[in-house]
């Protein structure tokens, strides 16, 4: 009895012996990882941080989304900086900044309407002036009865620097020898009748202004057009669906009848558009 109960024993045991095999084969793997993983120290670590992140980095760089989307908001960001102050003056961001250059800019008009260039500029020139000596022999007296030492009150004004640099000056002369050249190749082309429609268009366009000169001085036209840039801006921001759509109907109608003139003129032919 005793050898048969022996015999079942070693049986169970036969049978438990891969189970506990394999538990011991798991904590030698565990062993094993954990002492691969202890010798690893900080700078090991931060390091294969490092390089899965510049990995990450050159992945994104290297993607033609990436480098599309960085290419088109460094334009956007280029141009919204060329022109962001006239935008922010014409568009009304800034209503005190806005309103000051508006109403100064309108108000020297408007005295050139009823003076010469020269009194206008002479009158601003001593406001100026009546202005800044004031405020500087104020400032000395309050010195003086103080006892301190603040100094020139413009002293921060007089310290910056004002001149024109030589390549903003470049660069603008030849962007206005570039237009300048360009009207008169456009002037020639029209007078020696290059193109018959385009000559009377410009004839029409000339005849129309005699009439526009005898009603309004260039100043008053100048006036006019300064009103504009500073109230279309926002009139066509907040009605374009509107402009838009009455534009286009004129548009095609001042095509349709440029058209009825040119197949009744011989000689002149349709611009492919």
């Amino acid at each position: 009895m005793e050898s048969e109960i022996s015999s079942t024993t070693e049986e169970v045991k036969h049978v438990q012996d891969p189970e506990e095999k394999l538990q011991n084969i798991g904590e030698a793997d565990t062993d094993r990882q954990a002492s691969e993983c202890r010798s690893f120290d900080v700078d090991d670590i931060l390091d294969l941080a490092g390089g899965a992140k510049d990995a990450i980095a050159r992945h994104r760089a290297s993607s033609p989304e990436t480098e599309a989307r960085e290419a088109g908001e460094t334009t956007g960001t280029k141009q919204c900086n060329a022109s962001s102050v006239l935008c922010d003056l014409v568009y009304w961001r800034d209503l005190q900044k806005t309103g000051v250059v508006f109403g100064a800019s309108l108000l020297l008009l408007l005295s050139l309407t009823v003076c010469s260039i020269v009194s206008v500029l002479a009158y601003i020139s001593l406001a100026l002036l009546s202005v800044t000596v004031s405020f500087r022999i104020y400032k000395g007296i309050v010195q003086a009865v103080q006892k301190s030492e603040d100094g020139h009150p413009f002293k921060t004004y007089l310290g910056q620097d004002i001149s024109i640099s030589a390549d903003l000056v470049h660069k603008y002369s030849e962007q206005a020898l570039v237009s300048f050249n360009a009207g008169l190749k456009e002037l020639r082309r029209l007078f020696l009748v290059e193109d018959l429609v385009d000559s009377l268009k410009f004839a029409v366009l000339m005849w129309i202004l005699t009439y526009v000169g005898a009603l309004f001085n260039g100043l008053t036209l100048i006036i006019f057009a300064h009103v504009a840039v500073f109230t279309w801006p926002v009139i066509y921001e907040k009605h374009q669906v509107q402009i838009d759509h009455y534009y286009g109907l004129v548009n095609n109608q001042i095509k349709d009848v440029v058209k009825k003139i040119q197949a009744k003129i011989p000689g002149a032919k349709p611009k492919a558009e």
